[in-house]
């Protein structure tokens, strides 16, 4: 693999309103701190509109470009991972393509990690513009509860936008799980870490490609996969609820031997209700982690391309790449790299 200073990796959905003005930021900023040793690795995951297209056609225009086309929509944490595992820098940057996350803050976080010799810049979101009150305020619950049942520690107030090293890259491609929640992952591996503080923008155009449905599988991934908390909590219940079975039988003998009369079914349906309620919970926290085994043990891979637009030169180690990327003839156009497909 020959190396370059500087990779950018951008996983992209439905983007077509931003790639543009996306390639124009990501090349100045990059150029400002790698000259001509950068790469801008563009995945995209599926997208529905013109994305490809223009990756393409951005592809052809600047050498620096590798245009990834997923074979569907795998989701942004497992594009994000097909970028990854496909880029071949010293350093990498991970940045989504909406522009809410400022690419000219990349020069600053070069400057944090070679002043506290850190393997990853990570940064922390200080003010949230563009974004509804609901939004901002369940991501604020949802980073302070993960940081309470999470095993490690998670920063608060960070997405996947950071700086890594290499060393720190061949870390997280070494963990080969599926549900991926990368943020996390990466503070699993360690080595030194450090923030920066920065005020996030509201998206350059378009609407946003994270529902509040995503949000709550991200969410689920998060906890699942970096605490047994849940598991514990559901034993914790079933305690209580021996203990407060045993109270209850302890009334039934004493109502019999006393002679009063015990109440009619809604008090009996109630409890009946309740302990239902509480065994289906359970068992959907166990069928929750139990889902994660079966997917695991598949051993599928993480992600399939099927076309590759720009002179790529990592060797996928968690997906596939399929042959027929090469159907796409290379550009005439002077200085393109046309399509083809990684070994």
């Amino acid at each position: 693999m020959t190396a370059v200073s500087l990779s950018i990796v951008v996983p992209c959905y439905n983007e077509e309103a931003c790639l543009q003005e996306l390639h124009a930021r990501l090349a100045r900023a990059a150029a400002a701190v790698a000259g001509d040793d950068y790469e801008i690795v563009l995945v995209n995951d599926g997208s529905r509109d013109r994305s490809w297209e223009i990756m393409r056609e951005l592809a052809e225009e600047d050498r620096h470009i590798v245009a990834i086309n997923l074979s569907r929509n795998h989701g942004h944490q497992l594009a994000l991972t097909a970028g990854l595992d496909l880029c071949a820098g010293d350093r990498i940057l991970i940045i989504d393509a909406d522009l809410q996350d400022p690419p000219e803050l990349l020069s600053q976080m070069i400057e944090e990690m070679d002043r506290q010799r850190a393997d990853v810049v990570y940064a922390v979101r200080r003010g949230r513009a563009g974004e509804t009150a609901f939004k901002r305020g369940t991501a604020k619950i949802f980073y302070r509860l993960l940081s309470k049942l999470a095993e490690i520690d998670i920063p608060l107030d960070t997405g996947d936008f950071r700086l890594m090293s290499r060393r720190a890259l061949d870390a997280l491609l070494s963990l080969p799980e599926q549900a991926r929640f990368i943020r996390g992952m990466v503070a699993w591996i360690g080595f030194r870490q450090v923030p920066i503080a920065y005020d996030r923008a509201e998206r350059h155009a378009g609407q946003t490609n994270y529902p509040l449905a995503k949000m709550m599988r991200l969410a689920i991934d998060a906890v699942t996969g970096f605490s047994t908390a849940p598991l514990r909590f559901a034993s914790h219940i079933g305690l209580w609820l021996v203990a407060a079975s045993g109270l209850l039988v302890a009334y039934i003998g004493f109502a019999f031997l006393t002679g009063r009369a015990i109440q009619g079914w809604t008090s009996l349906m109630l409890v009946v209700v309740v302990l239902g309620a509480v065994q289906m919970f359970v068992l959907g926290m166990i069928g929750e982690y139990l889902g994660r085994l079966y997917i695991e043990a598949k051993r599928r891979p993480l992600y399939i391309v099927s076309e590759i637009a720009g002179h790529a030169e990592a060797r996928p180690s968690l997906g596939h790449v399929a042959h027929e990327a090469e159907t796409i003839a290379a550009s005439d156009t002077p200085g393109g790299n046309g399509t083809r497909p990684i070994a």
